[in-house]
Order: structure tokens, then sequence, then C-alpha cells
């Protein structure tokens, strides 16, 4: 008896500790924007959202929809749309983001705020892939209301790129963007990959009405809003649904890596024969079904109460008894992925086998597989030549630059994949003719598989950076512009068979190996550069000076000149040495030099006094010639 007493408190203590123990805190909470495109200023919604005045957007204007009182968020009233203008394609970039898995909302409205009519054609694309397609006409509810849009994408460079194509001349538009990010392991990441987009084509709450961030004041970690099942349900006049709910707290929810809310295990549908959903998808994707249940009907206390098949269209896929796995009001959720579908509908069915089948949520997802992306230094390049050359915005260089696939790359940029079809490269540029009035940025050189370069008849200026020289390129013209410099060496490791430099002020010495180009096959055109010399055509360069300094037979030149020069003055000291040794100069000190120098003033004195006395004397013997009167 003492030992049952002391296994009951010890159970009562850990239940105490356990419940007392507080949850484990949501480690994802802290990257997150909500921003109201086209808004002016920052915002607060009625459920405490706070909205983000526009941002990270490449290009576009801003518009009010035509009846803004229809819509009851300030999010939802205004709108950014990409005029022509701003190029076929548009983004909004969102920087500085720690890789990993995001949930991305987007709000799309028309509402005829351009008073044309006319629902825009366009593509949007997320992370390079493309994810959702709008047609003109649209629905007209749809274009009046709007719609939200949502999915999970893996970021792996830093930024989230959310691009809009336009279709003819029609000009996209988006009216808001969310961005949260999400446990990567949520949604069988581990199983599906993250070569993946996951877009969602239903988000099914069953047996309640719309709700979740924007539509509620229940909190979905992720973000997710949750729609009624109402209008996925068929429904028998002679076998209606029961919706059941409780209050209860359901355990098993808010947990990783999916952070179900548990206010989507409160209610749930149930029917005693065949429950049944039709869901519209895409025929040429794969989807991901998330089937959740919870047993919240106090009355069934045992295993095999309650026990239903799920039959995807026509296959029966799995035996649910929720009591045997999980017990009662506990969450229980599980997937399964259908391929090969023939058809755009897909028939979800839970059949009865003891009791009565239900079922609490269900989601449908998408599997969109993820374009290849460029290779990410020849990103960073193309980044750089926009800013160097200084890209209209006309051009739409925004984005990946060869991403999707099933768009046109960028304006004047052709690629191809690489050779292990794991990425997209750069091929050409072809940018002739188009006002350009910058430089070319020495990241050109990260452009290993450049074939093609087009930079004719613009007003680019300064030198040609040395890494211009790609063994894969064959082609060159920069005709017609106002580069400087001398010609690179680097442009004598390539292919080229053709090179056009003519009409620019190079200067310099022409290497003989690109001149020979011609030689074998090819076509070169020098002219109009009048300081280019040293090829046939063209001035023979100076002996000693070319590129605007010593030549290399110059630089020999006047190596040895300073040789001899040295070597001269190395000679002249020696014999000065020589010289000094065989005449043994002694030098006195500068005492006894001034002595010498007195003693021989002195001597000098007394020999002149000596040759006056002597001339006297002379003078006074001898008798005079004649004698005057």
């Amino acid at each position: 008896m003492t030992i049952v007493l002391l296994l009951l408190l010890f159970l009562l203590s850990a239940s105490i500790s356990t419940a007392q123990s507080p949850p484990r805190p949501y480690p994802y909470g802290g990257i997150s924007y909500h921003i109201d495109c086209g808004g002016p200023t920052d915002s607060t919604d009625r459920f405490n959202t706070t909205w983000q005045a526009d941002r990270f957007y490449t290009g576009g204007s801003t518009a009010i929809v035509s009846e803004p009182l229809r819509f009851s968020h300030p999010q939802e009233k205004t709108l950014r749309y990409f005029q022509p203008s701003s190029g076929k394609k548009n983004c909004y970039v969102v920087p500085d983001l720690p890789n990993g898995r995001y949930y991305v909302r987007t709000f799309t409205v028309y509402d005829n705020y351009d008073g044309k009519s006319h629902s825009p054609s366009f593509d949007a694309s997320v992370e390079g892939t493309v994810v959702f397609s709008w047609r003109s006409p649209w629905p007209e509810g749809l274009a009046r209301s709007g719609a939200y849009s949502d999915l999970f994408a893996f970021v792996s460079d830093g930024q989230a790129d959310v691009c809009f194509y336009s279709i003819a001349t029609d000009p996209p538009v988006i009216g808001s963007l969310e961005l949260v990010q999400v446990d990567p392991s949520s949604y069988g990441s581990g199983e599906i990959g993250r070569d993946h987009i996951l877009v969602n084509y239903g988000r099914l709450s069953s047996g309640s009405e719309q709700w979740g961030p924007g539509f509620s004041n229940d909190t979905d970690r992720f973000g997710r809003s949750w729609q009624s099942d109402s209008g996925f349900l068929t429904q028998d006049s002679k076998n209606p649904v029961h919706v059941i709910t409780t209050k209860n707290a359901i355990a098993g929810t808010e947990e990783s890596p999916n952070y179900f809310p548990m206010r989507l295990y409160q209610t749930a549908v149930t029917l005693d024969g065949a429950l049944e959903y039709e869901l519209e998808v895409d025929a040429k994707l794969d989807y991901l079904l998330w089937f959740h249940f919870a047993e919240i009907d106090s009355s069934v206390k045992k295993a095999g109460q309650r026990v239903f098949d799920v039959v995807v269209n026509g296959n029966n896929v799995k035996r649910i008894d929720i009591f045997k796995e999980v017990g009662s009001f506990h969450a229980y959720s599980w997937n399964y992925t259908v391929k090969n579908l023939s058809s755009t509908a897909l028939s979800v069915k839970l059949v009865t086998v003891a009791g009565a089948a239900l079922i609490s949520g269900l989601e449908n997802y998408a599997l969109v597989p993820a374009d290849l992306a460029t290779v990410p230094e020849q990103v960073t390049a193309m980044k750089a030549l926009k800013e160097s050359l200084r890209i209209p915005d006309r051009m739409g260089w925004n984005g990946d630059p060869c991403a999707p696939t099933s768009w046109d790359a960028w304006e004047g940029v052709t690629c191809h994949q690489n050779k292990n079809a794991t990425a997209l490269v750069i091929s050409q540029i072809d940018l002739g003719s188009q006002g350009l009035k910058g430089y070319i940025s020495d990241q050109i050189s990260l452009l290993s598989n450049l074939v093609s370069l087009n930079l004719s008849s613009n007003s680019l200026g300064g030198i040609l950076p040395d890494g211009l020289g790609q063994k894969s390129l064959t082609r060159l013209d920069l005709s017609d512009n106002h580069f400087i410099g001398s010609i690179p060496k680097s442009l004598t490791s390539s292919s080229l068979q053709l090179v056009l430099l003519n009409d620019n002020l190079l200067e310099g010495r022409v290497p003989e190996e690109l001149y020979s180009v011609a030689v074998h096959g090819g076509a070169i055109d020098l002219s109009g550069n009048k300081g280019l010399c040293g090829v046939p055509l063209l001035a023979e360069c100076p002996l000693f000076w070319e590129n605007g300094g010593l030549s290399y037979k110059g630089k020999i030149a006047v190596g040895v000149s300073s040789a001899l020069i040295f070597c001269m003055l190395m000679l002249g000291l020696y014999i000065f040495c020589i010289r000094r040794g065989r005449n043994d100069y002694d030098f006195g000190l500068p005492q006894d030099l001034m002595s010498l120098y007195a003693k021989r003033n002195r001597y000098q004195r007394q020999k002149s006094l000596m040759l006056l006395e002597m001339e006297s004397q002379h003078a006074t013997a001898l008798q005079a010639p004649y004698t005057p009167r």
C-alpha cells in the first residue's frame, strides 16, 4: 500500500511539473515582413498586425483601388503596378535574410484602379520559379475583391526575390507581400527535398469559417490562414455532414516542425458514410495532401469505435483509427503524395468502416519543382555590369538574369545550362545602340562561359578591363565608343574570331597574337584609333615609347644605359684610387702648413733687402758719363 501511494505521489508531482514547465519558445519569430505595396506609411490593421510602408521594389508606380470602402484592411486598398517603362521583369527583393524556409503570401487585386476595365495578364515567380499565373479577363469577383495566395520556399542566397513578368504590355499588380521565416523541417522537407516549392491549392479548416492572420484574432505561428471547407465538400441532402466542436485543450499542437494551431483541431466534420472533397489541381504537377484529425467526441473511449479509410482518386491509401494512434483530444496528422494525375480534379474520400468518418482539416500543396538558377558568381558579375553600364530601367534587369527559364532572360542576355545541367550560365550579351554611358566592370571576368559580347554604338568609356579575355569568347564588338588606354594582353588568350574595336580612343602597340585573328580566317577592325600602332595598316610604334609609357625596347635601353653609366663611374673611382697610392701624398696638419708659410715669407723679405743693398753699393762706385752744367 505504501509503495502504491509513493508511486501515485511521484506521478502526480511529475504531472504538475510538466504542466508548470513553460512552453518552448518559437525559434523563428524574429524574421517577418508585412509590406503594404503602394502604402506610403506604416499602418496597423484591426488584428494588431503592423504593416510596413512600401519598400524593396525595383520599379513601378503606386495606385489606390477604385472602391476603397469595399476593403476592410488598409493594405488591401493600395497597390503597386509595373508599367512597361519599368521593363518586362520587376521584383521585390527582400535583403539580409538568414538562409532557410519561408512562408510567402501575396494579395493580388485589380478593382479597375486604372479605369481601363482590363485586368492584366502576368506571371509571378518566387526565387526564380514561376508559381502564379494571372490571365485576362479575371473572374469578376476576383478582379473586384482580390485574392490571397501563399507558398513555402527556401532561400539560399540571403535575399528573397518575388518577381513579376508582364504578358504583352499589361502591367503586373500586387497589393501586399508577407514573408515569414518558418521551421526548415516543416511539411516533410527531409523527404520532399529543398528543390520543390509548396504552393497552396487549398488549406481547409473543417466545420468553421475562415480564420487566421488577416481574418480573425486567432494566431498561427507561420502566418497561415485557414478557409472554410464548406465550398469543397460534396453534400448529400439525405445524409448531411455534422459539425462538432470543443473548447477543450488539444494536446500535440503548436509543436515543431509544423506548429499547427490548436484552433484547427477544435472543430471537425463527421459523417456516417463517405465524406468527399473535390479539389481543383493542375494535372501536370504532383500534390502533397496533409490530413488533420483529433478525436474530440468524448463518447469515443477506445480503439475501434471510429475507423475509416482514406481514398484518394479511387485508391485506398490509409486506414485511420484516431483513438488507436493518439487517444482522444490529441492532434494527429498524416500526409500523402499524389502523383501522375490525369485530370484537373482531385477526389479525397473518407469512407466509414466503424462509427463515422471525421476530419479536422485538409491541406493541398502543389509540388512545384524549383527552376534552375544562374551560377551565383555570374549573378554577381551581371549585377556589377548593370551598375557600371548604367542599364536603364526599361530593360528590366531585375532578379535572376536567366531564371525563370520559361521567361525571357534579361533584355539583351542569352543563357544556357552548364555542362552538368545543374545551373544556368551567361553565354551572350548584346547591348548595341542602347545609349549606355558607363564603363565595363572588371567583374566581367566572372562570366567564364561568355561567347559573344556586343556593346557597340554606345557612349561607354574607361579602359578595357584585364578580365575581358575569357577563353570562351569568340566575338567581341566594342566599336564606336570612347574607350581609352591599351588593348589588354588578356584578349590574346581567348578564342576570338571577330574583333571590332574601331572608332574608339585606344592607344599603344597592338598585340601580335590578337592581330593574328585575321590571319587565321577571322575578322578584326582597329581603325579610328589614332593611338594604336605596330601592325599592318596602322602607324609604326615609337622606338622607345608606347601605351603612354616606355616600350619594352625602351625599358631595355634605359637599363643598358644605366648599367654603362654605373660601370664608368666605378672605373673612374678605381683610377683615382690607384693614382693616389703611387704619389703617396703626405699632407701635414693645418698648423704645420701655417708655420711653413710664415718661414717662406720671412725668407722672401730678407732676400729683397739684400738685393736693394747691393744695388745701392754698385751705384756709388761707378762715374757718371757726363757732368751737367
